[in-house]
């Protein structure tokens, strides 16, 4: 394939155009696994290659359970991405997670039920270690970059995933909450950071709290989720501009370029 990036982008709600390219070009990629969720735009920002496809398909015409990660990965490893940058929307299970912070996950749970969760579904098999699920390098380099943006943000959190679209019971959210003790909630994490690792590329999610979830007995709507959506969205791409050209050509700070090492069977 001509086309070719080294940094992708998988924008999540609210983020269907980074806004940040020069020279786009649009590039429908073909996989294995069926469509993408979109084309993916492949375009030039301080010197680096980029390509950006919306999770979520132009004017969020898929939900979470429909998300065809399995082709969005290995789209994005056929142009050549080594490091994907991740932003999405995630609810609050503390306070400590305020509605507008940015929260750097650091562990995730999964709750999801129906999804593909691998590229080896059989004659080869490969048992992934997720113990440390996000590029410590990408981790390290975005935190001092939104330090430095003075923005509010948790360097750490538990992220749990549930499948959707629906969002959680105040029972459920209690669970999550005091159980499980995790500190924030989506719907799209997994198996977008697990396929990520088992095609041997850096994964960096950045999580916008929308809301407070149910526990808070502040029942949530989408229609607030997308309001205060809209307001992170511009903070969302001041990040990635101050992020792209930080993240160095060669990853030489982890070990993701070789996540199979001692996984095949």
């Amino acid at each position: 394939m001509a086309e070719s990036a080294d940094i992708g982008i998988i924008g999540g709600t609210g983020v269907y155009d980074s806004g940040l390219f020069s020279d786009k070009k649009e590039v429908k990629v073909h996989t294995p696994y069926g469509e993408p969720s979109d084309a993916v735009t492949i375009g030039e920002y301080a010197g680096r290659k980029v390509a950006f496809i919306p999770r979520h398909g132009k004017c969020h015409r898929i939900p979470p359970h429909r998300i065809n990660a399995r082709a969005n990965i290995w789209a994005l490893k056929q142009l050549g991405v080594k490091r994907i940058v991740a932003p999405s929307a995630v609810g609050s299970l503390s306070f400590d997670y305020k509605p507008g912070d940015i929260a750097l996950p650091d562990q995730f749970i999964d709750f999801t039920k129906g999804r593909n969760y691998t590229f080896y579904d059989g004659g080869q098999v490969a048992h992934i270690s997720m113990a440390d699920p996000f590029c410590p390098d990408l981790r390290t380099i975005a935190t001092d970059v939104i330090g430095k943006l003075g923005f509010t943000f948790q360097q750490k959190a538990t992220y749990v995933c549930v499948e959707g679209p629906r969002f959680s019971t105040r029972a459920e959210s209690k669970f999550f909450r005091d159980v499980m003790k995790a500190d924030i909630i989506g719907m799209t994490l997994v198996p977008e950071c697990s396929l990520a690792r088992e095609a041997e590329m850096c994964y960096l999610s950045i999580a916008t709290v929308t809301d407070f979830d149910v526990w808070a007995d502040m029942p949530v709507t989408s229609k607030e989720v997308i309001e205060t959506l809209h307001k992170n969205v511009e903070k969302t791409k001041k990040l990635l501009a101050e992020l792209i050209p930080a993240v160095p050509k060669e990853r030489v700070k982890c070990a993701c370029e070789s996540a199979l090492e001692g996984s095949l069977l």
